[in-house]
């Protein structure tokens, strides 16, 4: 299995291996488990359902990596990150006073016609 990873990923041709393509592998599932926690407590204060936001961050972090390695061939993690999160929560939500739900419908409606 680690062969046809290896085939598929281009090492031999890169020049590379497993270690040189992650060096700091450990860090980055340390900070996943830690983004778990910390993600939807963030967005718990602007109402949201705290279980709900942990399955999602879950899953869009699992989809992300597996789409990084199967699509781009890159074989990494994909994780969410605190910035938007807190901009989202504290400034939009809780600064402007607008519902979570109107704010997330405007940052997919805005997505999509980018």
């Amino acid at each position: 299995m680690l062969i046809a990873l290896e085939r598929y990923f281009e090492f031999k041709r890169l020049g590379t291996n497993w270690e040189d393509r992650n060096p700091g592998r450990r860090n980055h599932v340390v900070t996943m488990a830690y983004i778990v926690f910390v993600n939807p407590s963030i967005l718990r204060e602007t109402g949201m359902p705290f279980e709900a936001v942990v399955a999602a961050t879950c899953l869009c972090a699992g989809f992300g990596s597996i789409l990084m390695g199967a699509w781009a061939r890159y074989p990494n993690r994909a994780r969410a990150g605190h910035g938007l999160n807190a901009y989202f929560t504290y400034t939009v939500v809780k600064g402007m006073g607008i519902p979570w739900q109107t704010a997330l419908a405007r940052c997919f409606s805005r997505a999509s016609r980018s």
